[in-house]
């Protein structure tokens, strides 16, 4: 399965909650105190929060807001191994 048909099964209106998850992974990794292996679990757990607080306690707005997550990363990272094959960093 390639990863823009997971991409399409977030709803529409959760893409906001994507860049939220991005914007909250990059001021994490900002901050020296904070290691790299949690920013994935606040980022995933900030996702749930706003996402249950938006929809409701359910199974799907869970799973909506892990997607969301996951994009977020994945995102993240693509755009840092883009970077880093490029000769930047």
């Amino acid at each position: 399965m390639e990863w823009n048909a997971i991409a399409n099964f977030i709803k529409p209106e959760l893409l906001l909650v994507v860049a939220v998850c991005w914007v909250i992974g990059y001021v994490l990794k900002q901050t020296p105190r904070v290691p790299d292996w949690t920013i994935i679990y606040v980022v995933t757990l900030a996702a749930v929060v706003v996402v249950i607080l938006g929809y409701g306690l359910s199974v799907e707005s869970v799973l909506q807001a892990v997607l969301c997550a996951s994009v977020a990363v994945y995102g993240n990272q693509l755009v840092k191994q883009a970077k880093k094959g490029n000769g930047e960093q």
